[in-house]
């Protein structure tokens, strides 16, 4: 059964579908499915042309993607739910609250995961290092306190400004693909 995860971000055609779009590429061939959803969906609309561009620019496809609505259901069958903002993560946990500890934003479990040993995940596949890393990742919230986890809104805005939200969603999620595909070393001995 593969593992879901759920992009969350406002109208669902700029930072979430980029990351849905990267996450996929990165997790190609892995039992991981990544999809997403907006709070504010712009229902049926395909991804904004400036972020396809960045998007398509870094190896991943654009093209096919419809915007969609969150919901409950899509919340309930995530096993992990990346919100761009803090203010996406208070929005799906007020929707599905026993989301809480499986919906972090993108920025906050690429920070968290970087103080997780990664010699506590699994060899094993994609998902079950993802399953694995969530409450790893979780504890420690307490220690490393908040960040600055927030994603830029483009929509509307310059090229500039959707140059900045995409870089400000790709090394996070270059750091999650790396963090759930990257195989353990053992030591010999």
């Amino acid at each position: 059964m593969a593992t879901r995860v759920l992009v969350v971000c406002t109208g669902n055609i700029c930072r979430s579908p980029a990351v849905e779009r990267l996450l996929a590429t990165g997790l190609a061939g892995t039992d991981v499915e990544v999809s997403s959803a907006g709070t504010w969906a712009m229902r049926g609309h395909p991804m904004s042309p400036p972020m396809a561009e960045l998007v398509e620019a870094a190896g991943a496809r654009a093209d096919g993607f419809v915007a969609r609505q969150l919901t409950s259901a899509l919340v309930r069958e995530a096993s992990l739910i990346l919100a761009l903002t803090r203010e996406h993560r208070t929005a799906v946990v007020e929707l599905e609250p026993a989301a809480v500890r499986r919906t972090f934003t993108l920025r906050e479990l690429a920070r968290l995961s970087s103080a997780v040993d990664p010699q506590r995940l699994p060899a094993g596949t994609a998902g079950e290092r993802l399953v694995a890393l969530l409450p790893l990742a979780a504890a420690q919230r307490a220690a490393l306190g908040p960040g600055d986890d927030d994603v830029v809104d483009p929509n509307g805005g310059p090229a500039s400004l959707y140059r900045r939200s995409f870089d400000e969603l790709d090394g996070p999620t270059r750091q999650l693909v790396d963090v759930l595909t990257r195989r353990p070393t053992t030591s010999v001995g």
